[in-house]
């Protein structure tokens, strides 16, 4: 079937000509075959002309958790591609939270198998160690053959600093992206929440800046001496901001991404209590909030994350000491970003970082394939339970006000569009 799209708005098209312009997009048998101004339909072609709607290539999430294997009933990856497409994502990067996780290449078959025949591309990480323990090195060249994008032992900081250097090493042969998760657990200790004014008013145990930092700057301490490429998931605090970027300026291959709720969400929301609030790394303070999003700005911070992580409800409706870590964020990313920084800032976010994980860059093209995300940017809402397509509904966007709305995907000749 032929799709046209009318009237719609181009965000960050390849050619300037195209940028913020209005244009019919025809796509037949899954390509790109007009951008024109007026394109009358011919044949059997599904309509798409919706008001105020915008065209962008497809968006690409660095950072997701599904259930399958091991813990289907939060979230199969099935359900969660679809989510992904409904959230306006093509390409969507797999952390290794199943169980058992992903350490050898025949895992990683298993994955893409898993995914095969979605509008949604699935790119699997495997892990850095051994069943993610931290103690000897996975497969890394075989996974990385069979499909793996990088290697990660998923919120499991590398305590072991030879362990994290001689991957790095080895790594280089085969250009492997080696991620090292920012946290020093001989600081955090039992800590669950952001050390400050708000953990002590509260009576919980708060997680010091501090180790988050001395982990990233020892990191980079052994990136400086080895090579290679280090990815730093999910920073939080000003100050990781601050070493990263001086790192760079070092010419480092370092690339890090923060996690939506991290840069809307101050360790306030706290205050009742609320499960939902619980994260790793935690909600901070609004200074660092402030730090994070200059960094977006000023390109230190590569990537924006959803950090999605389904949960199943027992995890979380809990005592807040005793609940799991851990948001659902693919249906809020777009919304939280496109109220904090404009619709335009946030597309070029959701769509960079293809080429950080190996994977080529696409284009908003004539001839070619239609990766595309169709969204709105104007309307209001505040975020509620029906915006979730997710199997666990563990979200801490819920009652945020937001502006802007995915309406659909195109990709691998399938459309999937929003009710």
């Amino acid at each position: 079937m032929n799709t046209l799209l009318k009237s719609v708005t181009i965000v960050n098209g390849n050619t300037k000509n195209l940028h913020l312009k209005k244009r019919d997009i025809l796509i037949k048998n899954g390509v790109i075959d007009a951008i024109e101004t007026n394109i009358e339909p011919i044949g059997k072609t599904k309509i798409i002309d919706i008001k105020n709607l915008h065209v962008s290539i497809g968006w690409f999430d660095s950072g997701v958790s599904f259930g399958e294997p091991g813990y289907e009933e939060r979230e199969t990856i099935e359900n969660g591609l679809l989510t992904a497409a409904k959230s306006g994502f093509t390409d969507v990067v797999l952390n290794t939270s199943s169980h058992p996780t992903p350490d050898s290449s025949s895992d990683i078959v298993y994955l893409k198998n898993a995914a095969k025949d979605q509008l949604t591309n699935l790119h699997p990480l495997g892990n850095l160690t051994v069943k993610g323990e931290g103690e000897v090195l996975a497969e890394l060249y075989d996974m990385q053959n069979a499909g793996a994008k990088g290697f990660y032992d998923f919120k499991h900081p590398m305590s072991n600093a030879n362990l994290l250097k001689i991957a790095l090493q080895y790594a280089q042969n085969f250009e492997g992206l080696v991620f090292s998760f920012p946290l020093d657990k001989s600081i955090s200790g039992k800590g669950i929440v952001n050390e400050g004014i708000t953990s002590t008013k509260l009576g919980l145990k708060g997680i010091p800046a501090l180790a988050e930092e001395l982990q990233v700057a020892r990191d980079l301490f052994i990136l400086e001496y080895t090579g290679g490429k280090l990815f730093i998931p999910t920073i939080s605090t000003a100050n990781s901001v601050k070493l990263i970027a001086d790192a760079k300026k070092k010419g480092l291959q370092v690339f890090c991404s923060v996690a939506a709720h991290n840069l809307l969400i101050t360790d306030d929301a706290l205050e009742d209590f609320d499960t939902q609030y619980k994260v790793m790394p935690p909600l901070r303070t609004a200074a660092d909030v402030k730090a994070l999003q200059k960094g977006i700005k000023n390109g230190t911070i590569d990537l924006v994350t959803s950090d999605h992580t389904p949960l199943n409800i027992e995890l979380k409706h809990v005592e807040f000491d005793n609940a799991d870590f851990g948001s659902i964020g693919l249906e809020s990313i777009f919304g939280i970003l496109n109220t904090i920084l404009g619709f335009e800032e946030s597309v070029s976010l959701l769509t960079r970082g293809r080429s950080i994980f190996g994977m080529e860059d696409i284009n908003l093209e004539v001839g070619q394939e239609a990766n595309l995300t169709l969204f709105t940017t104007e309307e209001s809402f505040e975020f509620s339970e029906q915006n979730i397509r997710s199997s666990s509904k563990n979200a801490i966007a819920i009652g945020e006000k937001m502006k802007g709305k995915v309406v659909g995907t195109i990709a691998n000749n399938q459309l999937v569009l929003n009710n």
